[in-house]
């Protein structure tokens, strides 16, 4: 089953076909990115266990839904970093209006890295009412995000 979302590209690209990872909660950057990348770690297993929906899961290299980003005012610098060490998320998909600290991250890391995080938002709530881990999804630089079961 596919199913098509429009929303507004932040940062735009073209993804094709990437792993959903899903999240309901807010995702806060240094709790999930930290242990991974201060010990050097090739894929990022996230390491906030106050989030149930991501922790101990493979959040690199994977098209990343969730409605908001949380924490201290250093996670738009850990999305940064993480693209800077190639261990970024692939895409962040967005339900709603992208928040201060992921829209920080994802355009330094746009600007200062070769490592774009394809950024989109105002996907709409029903984005994530349908998303599940491991559908695929595929993103056109227009915004339009398909996701496919």
């Amino acid at each position: 089953m596919t199913k098509v979302f429009k929303g507004r590209p932040v940062i735009a690209g073209k993804l094709e076909s990437c792993e959903a990872v899903v999240t309901k909660n807010g995702m806060n950057t240094l709790a999930s990115f930290q242990k991974s990348v201060l010990e050097g770690k090739k894929d990022v297993i996230c390491s906030d266990q106050n989030n149930p929906d991501l922790y101990n899961k493979k959040i690199n290299d994977v098209a990343l839904c969730l409605p908001q980003s949380i924490g201290s005012t250093t996670g738009g610098m850990v999305l940064y970093t993480a693209s800077a060490l190639n261990v970024a998320p692939k895409a962040m998909l967005f339900p709603h209006t992208i928040d201060s600290l992921a829209a920080a991250g994802v355009i330094l890391a746009d600007v200062w890295t070769d490592n774009s995080i394809v950024t989109v938002d105002n996907l709409g709530d029903e984005f994530l009412d349908y998303v599940k881990d491991g559908m695929k999804i595929t993103i056109d630089t227009d915004g339009t995000v398909t996701v496919e079961s």
